[in-house]
């Protein structure tokens, strides 16, 4: 998980044209724990890297490129030291619409959480297939909704 895809993938919890509803709530929630300054993150806890959710060992391309610089990520900073992210996730920018924090994003997300649209349901089908083909299986958590993708089942 050393650098971001050359593209945020299209189940990105951060693209704004991702239907809300895909992820559980918890997923969401964690997008909040990156937002604030680096004390803030810090105490949160977010010190790790967001992985994208493809599970495919990129870091989360719209978590790199949502803020204005990826330096204003703790996890970016403490991943350089240790040698987890590759320098050049410093330079990484993105045309694709990205919502500007975690809160953000989370808020959109859960919006139609319990009842998410066919676009959410087509995406959670296709993050379900791709992840199993890749040998990291999802499921449809039945807890949350009819529908949401829980990428840890």
């Amino acid at each position: 998980m050393d650098e971001p895809r050359p593209h945020p993938c299209a189940s990105c919890p951060y693209r704004r044209d991702v239907p809300s509803g895909v992820w559980t709530a918890e997923e969401y929630d964690k997008l909040i724990t990156y937002d604030g300054q680096i004390h803030e993150q810090a105490m949160r806890g977010a010190i790790a890297a967001f992985g994208c959710h493809q599970a495919d060992g990129h870091l989360c391309s719209g978590w790199v490129a949502h803020r204005e610089h990826p330096s204003e990520l703790l996890a970016i900073r403490l991943g350089l030291l240790n040698g987890s992210v590759d320098e050049s996730t410093l330079d990484y920018t993105t045309d694709v619409a990205l919502w500007r924090s975690g809160a953000e994003a989370a808020a959109h997300g859960k919006w139609r959480i319990e009842h998410p649209d066919d676009r959410a349901r087509a995406v959670m089908r296709k993050v379900t297939q791709v992840r199993a083909v890749r040998g990291q299986p999802v499921q449809l958590d039945p807890n949350a909704n009819p529908g949401t993708v829980s990428p840890n089942g």
